[in-house]
């Protein structure tokens, strides 16, 4: 048995599920247009042991999607997820946001999965993968033009999911380009991500691991005047 709690909080769906080797076994997920994740987060946990009758100490390990995506929501899921790691005395596992959302489509062969999630104005957080999910390419954060992702379009279906894929409509006209509409992270595919890490050992270091947040967090001054 490999009972695993994933954290998902990485756009405004606070997701989160309890799996055993890979097999969603609860999951509660939320996603309002709000982050509410600092007052949903810790209910969500709760609810998903109490549908199954099994309880926190029961776990074997806590993954939780490391990013990119939203500052605070990845702030608060990682915080939450090193907490409970501390002190249970258990693994912490880390899973790629974008790999996770690519894994919630499956494709014909020679197609191609790009994930995209909103950096505001024009600019997403992008990767792609084979149909298979192999990443053929980094994680990036690009501003979306009509040339973008074109090198891929021109040779094969390319299927774009994500809230990031909705500002790329207007833009990206190709006819090999699909849009898949209202798919966000979720901790329903970090289930089989986290248990292929488990058997493998592949854990992070709690007092280390920190997000991934691609881009540095910027603090905007306010332009009221301060009397």
């Amino acid at each position: 048995m490999s009972l695993i709690l994933n954290i998902e909080t990485t756009t405004k769906n606070c997701s989160v599920s309890l799996s055993n080797q890979g097999n969603i076994l609860a999951i509660k997920e939320l996603n309002d247009g709000n982050y509410s994740h600092g007052e949903k987060l810790h209910l969500f946990i709760e609810d998903v042991f109490k549908s199954v009758h099994k309880t926190i100490n029961e776990i074997d390990a806590v993954a939780v999607s490391k990013g990119p995506g939203s500052y605070t929501g990845l702030r608060i899921g990682v915080s939450t997820a090193k907490g409970l790691c501390f002190s249970l005395d258990k693994p912490l596992i880390s899973i790629s946001t974008l790999k996770s959302l690519a894994n919630a489509i499956v494709v014909e062969k020679d197609a191609i999965i790009v994930p995209l999630l909103d950096a505001r104005r024009m600019e997403v957080y992008s990767a792609i993968f084979d149909h298979n999910y192999n990443q053929l390419r980094e994680i990036q954060a690009e501003i979306i033009n009509e040339h973008s992702f074109v090198d891929f379009l021109n040779k094969s279906k390319v299927y774009f999911l994500g809230d990031g894929a909705e500002k790329c409509k207007t833009i990206i006209k190709h006819k090999n380009a699909i849009f898949i509409d209202n798919l966000f992270p979720s901790s329903k595919q970090m289930a089989k991500l986290s248990y292929d890490k488990y058997k493998k050992n592949d854990i992070e270091d709690v007092a280390y691991f920190e997000p991934f947040y691609l881009k540095d967090f910027l603090v905007t001054k306010s332009k009221k005047k301060i009397l």
